[in-house]
């Protein structure tokens, strides 16, 4: 594989694993990250990337950090984004960086004459913010209800993605745009962090959820994330957008499954309120959680979530992890990253 792509955000939880899966497949991989290569061991102790793995620092909102991490790459991998649910400032700690990087990125991409492709990580927030009993979503919609106020993290990812398509609209660069817009992206780290949706995992175990909440996940894999990533490199006829999610499980359903497979010592929810009742009690409560948690709260709960995922099967040829695997190594990876202290091993 004589091609040399570039990645953004190389710490990333996603972008981890399509280092990884690019280095396996003997792509060269340029990748950006904020501080020192010597702070990401676990990126320079992948296999091949002694040779084929180059580490450069960028940040997202300086004007023209990318241009020396795109110059002479065929393709570009856009994964940098801050993900946080609740912040101070949602307009300087989430819709500032994602729309101002998107925009260096492509900037220096359009600058650079040898990159044919960019793939941007946005996410299902720029689909919808929010679940729905009669609705089935699909890469045909867009998240028309967030804001500053109401979802931010979401409103982040939609400008962001939105920001991305106007570019390619207006300045009519030599390469093409693909998306991919995952939903809940759980399962093993590459890395010591912890990203928010496994934090999700260990925070029933920890307690933190003391009830069973009507809520509905669309729960994907990572590793399988990071291959759509690069299905939507390798094949020429790709286009647009392409929603990433496997299947759905209610948060009770992952309380059962992660009962059935023994942490019964830990404090998962026993009360339900995963009823009509309870729904309304909920969404009262949501006004005493951070800004963030509570809006996503009130547009989640008491709703189904279902979307429509044949995009990326029938055009990438996407096949998916099952999703108890994915919560299973998720669980176990809390363990080994000390992020949840291993009382009982499944």
């Amino acid at each position: 594989m004589s091609q040399t792509v570039c990645v953004t955000g190389a710490s990333g939880f996603i972008a981890a694993h399509i280092i990884k899966q690019l280095l396996e497949k003997g792509y060269k991989v340029r990748a950006t990250v904020r501080g020192e290569s010597a702070r990401y061991p676990y990126l320079t102790s992948l296999e091949g990337a002694a040779e084929r793995l180059e580490l450069i620092q960028a940040d997202l909102q300086d004007i023209g950090a990318y241009d020396q991490a795109v110059t002479g790459c065929d393709a570009v991998f856009h994964t940098a984004s801050p993900y946080a649910v609740n912040v101070k400032d949602p307009q300087k700690d989430l819709v500032d960086p994602a729309v101002t990087g998107t925009r260096n990125v492509l900037n220096s991409c359009a600058k650079a004459a040898s990159v044919k492709r960019v793939i941007l990580t946005s996410s299902m927030a720029a689909i919808t913010d929010e679940a729905s009993n009669e609705k089935v979503f699909s890469e045909k919609d867009w998240n028309t209800r967030s804001d500053l106020k109401r979802n931010p993290y979401y409103y982040s990812k939609t400008l962001a993605e939105r920001a991305a398509w106007d570019f390619i609209s207006e300045q009519k660069p030599e390469f093409d745009l693909i998306v991919i817009n995952p939903f809940m992206v759980i399962g093993p780290s590459l890395g010591p962090s912890l990203n928010e949706s496994n934090k999700i995992y260990a925070d029933l175990l920890k307690g933190v959820y003391p009830t069973l909440m009507n809520v509905t996940w669309g729960l994907v894999d990572v590793r399988d994330v990071a291959k759509a990533h690069i299905l939507a490199l390798e094949t020429p006829e790709a286009k647009g957008r392409y929603l990433v999610s496997n299947e759905t499980m209610t948060m009770t359903e992952v309380v059962e499954y992660l009962n059935s497979l023994g942490y019964t010592q830990y404090k998962l929810p026993k009360i339900n309120l995963a009823t009509p009742i309870g729904d309304k009690i909920m969404k009262l409560l949501s006004y005493t959680q951070p800004k963030g948690s509570g809006s996503y709260m009130r547009s989640h709960i008491g709703k189904d979530m279902r979307y429509d995922n044949s995009k990326v099967k029938q055009e990438l040829g996407m096949t998916f992890i099952d999703a108890k695997q994915s919560i299973k190594e998720a669980v176990e990876d809390l363990f080994k990253w000390n992020h949840v202290e291993a009382k009982h091993a499944s």
